[in-house]
Protein backbone atom coordinates (compact mmCIF):
# COMPACT_ATOMS: atom_id res chain seq x y z
CA UNK A 1 0.00 0.00 0.00
CA UNK A 2 0.99 3.67 -0.62
CA UNK A 3 2.47 5.17 2.82
CA UNK A 4 -0.40 7.64 3.85
CA UNK A 5 0.63 11.65 3.93
CA UNK A 6 1.79 12.49 7.76
CA UNK A 7 -0.44 14.75 9.37
CA UNK A 8 0.79 17.33 11.52
CA UNK A 9 -0.62 16.12 14.42
CA UNK A 10 0.93 12.61 13.75
CA UNK A 11 4.13 14.23 13.71
CA UNK A 12 3.63 16.07 16.75
CA UNK A 13 2.79 12.54 18.32
CA UNK A 14 5.57 10.78 16.83
CA UNK A 15 7.98 13.58 18.75
CA UNK A 16 6.36 13.52 21.70
CA UNK A 17 6.84 9.43 21.51
CA UNK A 18 10.60 10.03 20.35
CA UNK A 19 10.92 12.13 23.76
CA UNK A 20 9.20 9.51 25.83
CA UNK A 21 11.47 6.79 24.55
CA UNK A 22 14.45 8.93 25.06
CA UNK A 23 13.00 9.84 28.60
CA UNK A 24 12.56 5.42 29.48
CA UNK A 25 16.33 5.13 27.65
CA UNK A 26 17.49 7.55 30.81
CA UNK A 27 15.34 6.83 33.57
CA UNK A 28 13.49 3.34 32.99
CA UNK A 29 10.34 2.26 35.18
CA UNK A 30 9.63 -0.28 37.13
CA UNK A 31 11.08 -2.23 40.57
CA UNK A 32 15.04 -2.15 40.26
CA UNK A 33 16.39 -5.43 42.44
CA UNK A 34 19.85 -5.23 44.41
CA UNK A 35 23.38 -6.50 42.63
CA UNK A 36 23.55 -8.85 45.73
CA UNK A 37 20.61 -11.41 44.63
CA UNK A 38 21.03 -14.94 45.39
CA UNK A 39 19.93 -16.35 41.86
CA UNK A 40 18.96 -20.52 42.37
CA UNK A 41 21.04 -22.27 39.56
CA UNK A 42 18.37 -24.71 38.96
CA UNK A 43 18.28 -27.29 35.65
CA UNK A 44 16.12 -26.23 32.84
CA UNK A 45 15.58 -27.25 29.31
CA UNK A 46 15.19 -25.66 26.28
CA UNK A 47 12.79 -26.06 22.86
CA UNK A 48 15.70 -28.09 21.34
CA UNK A 49 16.23 -30.56 24.75
CA UNK A 50 19.66 -29.14 25.87
CA UNK A 51 20.06 -28.47 29.61
CA UNK A 52 20.77 -25.18 30.73
CA UNK A 53 21.97 -23.42 34.00
CA UNK A 54 19.85 -20.71 35.33
CA UNK A 55 22.36 -18.55 36.73
CA UNK A 56 25.51 -20.00 34.64
CA UNK A 57 23.63 -20.36 31.30
CA UNK A 58 20.62 -18.34 31.53
CA UNK A 59 21.76 -14.96 33.10
CA UNK A 60 25.18 -14.68 34.27
CA UNK A 61 26.85 -11.85 32.82
CA UNK A 62 24.19 -11.25 30.20
CA UNK A 63 21.25 -8.39 29.96
CA UNK A 64 18.33 -10.56 30.10
CA UNK A 65 14.28 -10.20 29.41
CA UNK A 66 12.74 -12.94 30.86
CA UNK A 67 9.01 -14.17 30.68
CA UNK A 68 6.78 -17.12 32.36
CA UNK A 69 4.33 -18.34 30.02
CA UNK A 70 2.29 -21.30 28.90
CA UNK A 71 1.73 -22.62 25.52
CA UNK A 72 -2.04 -23.57 26.25
CA UNK A 73 -2.73 -20.26 27.60
CA UNK A 74 -5.55 -18.27 25.48
CA UNK A 75 -5.40 -15.49 27.96
CA UNK A 76 -2.64 -12.68 28.31
CA UNK A 77 0.36 -15.43 26.80
CA UNK A 78 -0.23 -14.70 23.10
CA UNK A 79 -0.50 -10.72 23.45
CA UNK A 80 3.01 -11.04 25.46
CA UNK A 81 4.52 -13.28 23.07
CA UNK A 82 3.29 -11.05 20.22
CA UNK A 83 4.80 -7.84 21.48
CA UNK A 84 8.25 -9.24 22.66
CA UNK A 85 8.38 -10.79 18.93
CA UNK A 86 8.15 -7.34 18.30
CA UNK A 87 10.73 -6.13 20.57
CA UNK A 88 12.91 -9.22 19.08
CA UNK A 89 12.44 -7.60 15.26
CA UNK A 90 13.80 -4.35 16.70
CA UNK A 91 16.61 -5.32 18.92
CA UNK A 92 17.66 -6.94 15.54
CA UNK A 93 21.41 -8.26 15.17
CA UNK A 94 22.00 -7.76 19.00
CA UNK A 95 19.33 -10.37 19.94
CA UNK A 96 21.21 -13.60 21.57
CA UNK A 97 24.85 -10.81 21.64
CA UNK A 98 23.98 -8.21 23.64
CA UNK A 99 20.38 -9.11 24.53
CA UNK A 100 19.14 -12.63 25.83
CA UNK A 101 15.38 -13.45 25.69
CA UNK A 102 14.04 -16.57 27.61
CA UNK A 103 10.43 -17.57 28.22
CA UNK A 104 9.99 -20.08 30.59
CA UNK A 105 6.61 -22.28 30.98
CA UNK A 106 4.43 -21.65 34.40
CA UNK A 107 2.90 -25.32 32.84
CA UNK A 108 5.94 -28.14 32.81
CA UNK A 109 3.86 -31.16 32.74
CA UNK A 110 2.62 -30.46 29.54
CA UNK A 111 5.21 -27.75 27.48
CA UNK A 112 7.98 -30.32 26.26
CA UNK A 113 10.53 -28.99 24.59
CA UNK A 114 8.79 -30.37 21.12
CA UNK A 115 5.29 -28.44 22.67
CA UNK A 116 7.64 -25.36 23.49
CA UNK A 117 9.23 -25.45 19.75
CA UNK A 118 6.24 -26.05 17.81
CA UNK A 119 5.04 -22.47 19.99
CA UNK A 120 8.28 -20.74 18.68
CA UNK A 121 7.05 -21.44 15.16
CA UNK A 122 3.67 -19.96 15.66
CA UNK A 123 4.85 -17.03 16.53
CA UNK A 124 7.63 -17.14 13.92
CA UNK A 125 10.38 -16.86 17.18
CA UNK A 126 13.91 -15.68 15.88
CA UNK A 127 17.33 -16.92 16.63
CA UNK A 128 18.64 -15.63 20.52
CA UNK A 129 15.46 -16.14 22.33
CA UNK A 130 15.02 -19.55 23.95
CA UNK A 131 11.94 -21.13 25.47
CA UNK A 132 12.26 -23.51 28.62
CA UNK A 133 10.75 -25.88 30.61
CA UNK A 134 11.88 -27.78 33.50
CA UNK A 135 11.07 -29.14 36.96
CA UNK A 136 7.80 -27.08 38.01
CA UNK A 137 9.48 -26.84 42.29
CA UNK A 138 12.74 -25.41 39.88
CA UNK A 139 10.42 -23.17 38.11
CA UNK A 140 8.77 -21.52 41.13
CA UNK A 141 12.10 -21.25 43.14
CA UNK A 142 13.35 -19.20 39.97
CA UNK A 143 10.41 -16.94 40.04
CA UNK A 144 10.14 -16.43 43.35
CA UNK A 145 13.37 -14.74 43.13
CA UNK A 146 12.38 -12.89 40.57
CA UNK A 147 9.50 -11.75 41.95
CA UNK A 148 7.03 -13.06 39.59
CA UNK A 149 5.00 -15.89 42.00
CA UNK A 150 2.21 -15.19 44.07
CA UNK A 151 0.61 -18.02 46.42
CA UNK A 152 -2.84 -16.84 45.54
CA UNK A 153 -2.45 -18.72 42.05
CA UNK A 154 -5.44 -21.03 41.85
CA UNK A 155 -5.18 -21.39 37.96
CA UNK A 156 -2.24 -21.33 35.60
CA UNK A 157 -4.02 -18.50 33.74
CA UNK A 158 -3.40 -16.40 37.38
CA UNK A 159 0.46 -16.25 36.53
CA UNK A 160 1.82 -12.86 36.47
CA UNK A 161 2.16 -11.23 33.51
CA UNK A 162 4.66 -8.93 33.73
CA UNK A 163 8.46 -9.92 32.98
CA UNK A 164 11.75 -9.16 33.97
CA UNK A 165 14.32 -7.03 32.40
CA UNK A 166 18.23 -6.84 34.01
CA UNK A 167 21.82 -6.99 34.13
CA UNK A 168 23.17 -9.87 36.00
CA UNK A 169 26.84 -8.33 36.07
CA UNK A 170 24.98 -4.34 37.47
CA UNK A 171 22.55 -5.88 39.67
CA UNK A 172 19.73 -3.46 37.48
CA UNK A 173 15.72 -5.91 37.45
CA UNK A 174 12.90 -4.11 36.25
CA UNK A 175 9.32 -5.11 35.72
CA UNK A 176 7.47 -4.46 32.95
CA UNK A 177 4.29 -5.12 31.62
CA UNK A 178 3.13 -6.40 27.71
CA UNK A 179 1.18 -3.14 27.50
CA UNK A 180 4.41 -1.28 27.01
CA UNK A 181 5.67 -0.15 23.49
CA UNK A 182 8.15 -2.42 22.14
CA UNK A 183 10.36 1.28 21.09
CA UNK A 184 10.40 1.69 25.07
CA UNK A 185 11.35 -2.03 25.70
CA UNK A 186 14.37 -1.42 23.47
CA UNK A 187 15.44 1.75 24.76
CA UNK A 188 15.66 0.03 28.05
CA UNK A 189 17.50 -3.11 27.00
CA UNK A 190 20.18 -1.01 24.75
CA UNK A 191 20.28 1.70 26.87
CA UNK A 192 20.06 1.61 30.88
CA UNK A 193 20.74 -2.13 31.10
CA UNK A 194 23.89 -1.81 29.29
CA UNK A 195 26.97 -1.08 30.64
CA UNK A 196 27.34 1.01 27.38
CA UNK A 197 24.32 1.95 25.71
CA UNK A 198 24.25 0.70 22.15
CA UNK A 199 21.09 2.49 21.44
CA UNK A 200 23.45 4.26 18.77
CA UNK A 201 24.08 1.00 17.05
CA UNK A 202 20.08 0.98 15.77
CA UNK A 203 19.11 2.32 12.35
CA UNK A 204 17.83 6.04 12.70
CA UNK A 205 14.11 5.67 12.76
CA UNK A 206 11.93 7.37 9.88
CA UNK A 207 9.25 9.43 11.73
CA UNK A 208 6.81 8.66 8.99
CA UNK A 209 6.71 5.27 10.62
CA UNK A 210 6.94 5.57 14.03
CA UNK A 211 3.85 4.82 16.26
CA UNK A 212 1.71 7.56 17.60
CA UNK A 213 1.90 8.52 21.39
CA UNK A 214 -0.86 6.51 22.43
CA UNK A 215 -3.25 8.39 24.73
CA UNK A 216 -5.29 10.59 21.79
CA UNK A 217 -8.91 8.93 22.46
CA UNK A 218 -9.81 5.94 24.51
CA UNK A 219 -10.13 3.29 21.69
CA UNK A 220 -6.61 4.63 20.27
CA UNK A 221 -4.87 3.91 23.52
CA UNK A 222 -6.37 0.11 23.49
CA UNK A 223 -5.34 -0.39 20.36
CA UNK A 224 -1.72 0.93 20.31
CA UNK A 225 -1.25 -1.03 23.59
CA UNK A 226 -3.02 -4.22 23.03
CA UNK A 227 -4.07 -4.50 19.25
CA UNK A 228 -0.43 -4.12 17.28
CA UNK A 229 1.57 -6.66 18.14
CA UNK A 230 -0.54 -8.87 16.12
CA UNK A 231 -2.43 -6.54 13.59
CA UNK A 232 -2.56 -2.51 11.87
CA UNK A 233 -5.49 -0.97 9.99
CA UNK A 234 -4.60 -0.57 6.28
CA UNK A 235 -0.86 -1.70 6.31
CA UNK A 236 -1.49 -5.66 5.60
CA UNK A 237 -1.30 -8.79 8.10
CA UNK A 238 0.77 -9.16 10.66
CA UNK A 239 0.27 -12.08 13.30
CA UNK A 240 -3.80 -11.89 12.63
CA UNK A 241 -5.65 -10.04 10.15
CA UNK A 242 -5.30 -6.42 9.13
CA UNK A 243 -8.70 -4.63 10.46
CA UNK A 244 -9.53 -2.14 7.79
CA UNK A 245 -13.27 -2.19 7.45
CA UNK A 246 -13.80 -4.84 10.26
CA UNK A 247 -16.32 -2.86 11.77
CA UNK A 248 -18.12 -2.61 8.28
CA UNK A 249 -17.65 -6.26 7.08
CA UNK A 250 -18.53 -8.14 10.55
CA UNK A 251 -21.96 -8.29 12.58
CA UNK A 252 -20.76 -5.32 15.68
CA UNK A 253 -22.55 -7.72 18.31
CA UNK A 254 -20.37 -10.62 17.10
CA UNK A 255 -17.66 -8.17 16.74
CA UNK A 256 -17.84 -7.28 20.17
CA UNK A 257 -18.17 -10.45 21.69
CA UNK A 258 -15.22 -11.37 20.32
CA UNK A 259 -12.93 -9.11 21.38
CA UNK A 260 -14.53 -9.70 24.72
CA UNK A 261 -14.31 -13.25 25.06
CA UNK A 262 -12.59 -14.72 21.98
CA UNK A 263 -11.27 -18.19 24.28
CA UNK A 264 -15.36 -18.71 24.75
CA UNK A 265 -16.48 -18.38 20.96
CA UNK A 266 -13.27 -20.65 19.66
CA UNK A 267 -13.82 -23.33 22.70
CA UNK A 268 -17.92 -23.40 21.48
CA UNK A 269 -16.40 -23.77 18.14
CA UNK A 270 -17.99 -20.31 16.59
CA UNK A 271 -17.28 -21.31 12.81
CA UNK A 272 -15.97 -17.73 12.25
CA UNK A 273 -13.80 -17.51 15.04
CA UNK A 274 -12.42 -21.18 13.93
CA UNK A 275 -11.70 -19.96 10.58
CA UNK A 276 -9.67 -17.03 11.49
CA UNK A 277 -7.89 -19.71 14.40
CA UNK A 278 -6.63 -21.54 11.78
CA UNK A 279 -6.07 -19.42 9.33
CA UNK A 280 -3.59 -17.39 11.42
CA UNK A 281 -1.55 -20.41 12.01
CA UNK A 282 -3.22 -21.38 15.13
CA UNK A 283 -2.23 -18.33 17.14
CA UNK A 284 -5.38 -17.84 19.75
CA UNK A 285 -6.84 -14.40 20.08
CA UNK A 286 -6.02 -13.34 23.51
CA UNK A 287 -8.92 -12.60 26.39
CA UNK A 288 -7.67 -9.01 27.01
CA UNK A 289 -10.00 -9.10 30.07
CA UNK A 290 -12.04 -6.02 28.18
CA UNK A 291 -15.22 -3.95 29.43
CA UNK A 292 -18.44 -3.70 27.30
CA UNK A 293 -17.19 0.27 27.41
CA UNK A 294 -13.44 -1.08 25.81
CA UNK A 295 -15.02 -3.01 23.32
CA UNK A 296 -17.55 0.05 22.19
CA UNK A 297 -14.10 2.18 22.38
CA UNK A 298 -11.85 -0.30 20.60
CA UNK A 299 -14.96 -0.85 17.83
CA UNK A 300 -15.42 3.03 17.37
CA UNK A 301 -11.68 3.42 16.84
CA UNK A 302 -11.44 0.66 14.09
CA UNK A 303 -14.30 2.10 12.23
CA UNK A 304 -13.34 5.84 12.14
CA UNK A 305 -9.43 4.73 11.22
CA UNK A 306 -10.91 2.48 8.69
CA UNK A 307 -12.34 5.86 7.40
CA UNK A 308 -9.06 7.84 7.69
CA UNK A 309 -6.99 5.24 6.13
CA UNK A 310 -9.38 4.62 2.99
CA UNK A 311 -9.99 8.11 2.37
CA UNK A 312 -5.91 9.07 2.63
CA UNK A 313 -5.33 6.21 0.28
CA UNK A 314 -7.79 7.17 -1.96
CA UNK A 315 -6.66 10.29 -2.18
CA UNK A 316 -3.15 9.59 -2.68
CA UNK A 317 -4.14 7.34 -5.75
CA UNK A 318 -6.19 10.07 -7.44
CA UNK A 319 -3.00 12.71 -7.13
CA UNK A 320 -1.29 9.15 -8.95
CA UNK A 321 -4.01 8.79 -11.70
CA UNK A 322 -3.80 12.73 -12.17
CA UNK A 323 0.86 12.72 -12.25
CA UNK A 324 0.09 10.00 -14.92
CA UNK A 325 -2.60 11.93 -17.19
CA UNK A 326 -0.74 14.86 -17.28
CA UNK A 327 2.55 13.30 -18.04
CA UNK A 328 0.77 11.18 -20.90
CA UNK A 329 -0.72 14.56 -22.39
CA UNK A 330 2.62 16.62 -22.21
Amino acid sequence: MSRIPVTTASWRATTTWLLLASILALFGAGHQASAALDFPNAPLINQDGETLRFYDDVIKGKVVSINFMFTSCGDSCPLETAKLREVQKRLGEHVGKNVHMYSITVDPDRDTPAALKAYMKKFNVGPGWQFLTGKKKDIDLIRKKLGMYSEDEDELSDHGISFVLGNEVTGRWLKRTPFDVPESLVAVLLGRLQTRSLLASLPKPDYRSAPKLAGSRPGEDLFITRCTSCHTIGRGDKMGPDLLGVVKNRDRTWLTRWLKEPDAMLKAKDPLATALFEQYNNVPMPNLKLTDRDARDLIDFMESESKRVSIAADAQANGTRQQTVHKHIH
